[in-house]
């Protein structure tokens, strides 16, 4: 049987712009159905991005 290989996934590496990071958020927001912590991590996740894009790391 052949193992499945996978590799972690990032989502701030993938958030680039102001556009996307509020398309995120405005997803997270429908999909957390009043989980804040959830709305919180995706707020994580966009600070992160930011701070990847002003790094020079995305």
């Amino acid at each position: 049987m052949t193992k499945t290989v996978t590799t972690p996934y990032d989502v701030a590496e993938h958030l680039r712009t102001p556009e996307e990071m509020a398309a995120y958020l405005d997803a997270c927001i429908e999909e957390a159905d009043g989980d804040a912590v959830f709305v919180v991590r995706a707020l994580g996740n966009i600070a992160r991005a930011k701070g990847m894009s002003q790094n020079g790391h995305a």
